[in-house]
């Protein structure tokens, strides 16, 4: 299955974001927000977000924590040994995990079933690919039964080439951040602090837990999202369905609190307490039900982040948006600028 989002635009690579906020001289909150409602595009900045707010709106926040899934390790195989780094994705129900392989930057695609991978404190053996035909992505059996703490000891948060050092996990999580678990942060929750979430609570903005795993979002262009991990409490569901019965409008907190409350909908648009995986993908066959809008980061061009934030705004929005952005120098990925998307 591939995906097409209709949104188009190249990226010059000066807006890449290659360092948090903090180090361009900027508290979290104070990066750029671009507010998109219907034909209307307005620039400000985030820690203004609450302009644009109404009393009784709900924002649906992932809680889920990043993890340092970063390894350094030696790939061993008849060639002989590579070093590689081993991106830990998602933890599977039987203990094993996904994980990634790469090297110089990308991805390794000549691995095979029964390689192993020297770790610190352990091996990291592939058990077979987890997409059949593809070498992208391979189900493993860990080094350590307690993978998240073996993580935590030896692992440094993803990174990719226009990041330009590494920074510390800190950098990489949000202040919502509560239950360890996705490869990459939930990005779109970075740029709130401590004092906007009070000031947004104080006016009257409601604010409920989601969570979703992030595994890694290193795919091809047009690549579906690949299965992850969530859950939507009885609270939440029951909060939502008020929060829709009495006018208001429910606000995702990124991509990864749309897919989660999506996949806890039911037909007629309201909401039941779920939990489990989630394959759901939302484009024009699958438009969102549940949210009105979203909070963003900037995507890559042609990635399936698009095509869901087309499925919620219209892809006429999502382009409009994006131009603005672009002409506007607005920063891209996890240190970037951010978007309100809302439906017009």
């Amino acid at each position: 299955m591939k995906v097409h989002p209709q949104t188009r635009f190249t990226l010059p690579d000066e807006l890449n974001a290659v360092e948090p906020p903090e180090a361009r001289g900027l508290a979290r909150d104070e990066v750029k927000l671009l507010v998109a409602e219907g034909s209307a595009v307005k620039h400000t900045r985030f820690d203004r977000i609450g302009e644009h707010l109404r009393p009784g709106d709900l924002l649906l926040v992932n809680t889920s924590g990043t993890l340092a899934a970063a390894v350094d390790g030696s790939w061993v195989s008849g060639a002989g040994v590579t070093p590689v780094v081993v991106h830990f994705s998602t933890a599977l129900d039987d203990g094993t995990w996904v994980v990634e392989l790469r090297s110089g930057g990308s991805p390794m695609l000549d691995a095979s079933t029964g390689d192993q991978v020297e770790l610190p404190d352990g091996v990291l053996t592939l058990l077979g690919p987890y997409q059949p035909g593809l070498t992208r992505l391979w189900r493993a059996q860990p080094p350590a039964a307690d993978v998240v703490a073996y993580l935590r000891k030896h692992g440094r948060p993803i990174t990719y080439k226009y990041v330009d050092r590494q920074w510390p996990l800190g950098f990489y999580e949000t202040v919502f951040a509560n239950q360890p678990g996705s490869a990459e942060m939930p990005s779109a929750g970075r740029p709130f602090s401590f004092e906007l979430v009070s000031q947004l609570a104080a006016a009257g903005v409601l604010i409920a837990p989601i969570l979703l795993h992030c595994g890694v979002s290193s795919l091809e262009s047009h690549e579906p999202p690949l299965p992850e991990r969530y859950a939507v409490s009885e609270p939440t569901a029951r909060l939502v369905n008020w929060v829709k019965a009495n006018g208001g409008r429910v606000i995702a907190v990124g991509t990864t609190a749309v897919r989660a409350i999506e996949s806890a909908a039911r037909p007629d648009g309201s909401v039941a307490a779920s939990s489990g995986w989630t394959e759901l993908v939302l484009g024009p066959d699958r438009p969102a039900v549940v949210v009105d809008g979203l909070i963003t980061g900037m995507h890559a061009p042609e990635a399936s982040h698009l095509l869901l934030l087309e499925s919620v705004v219209g892809g006429a929005v999502v382009q409009q948006a994006y131009d603005a952005a672009l002409e506007q120098h607005y920063l891209w990925h996890e240190f970037g600028d951010v978007c309100l998307m809302l439906r017009g």
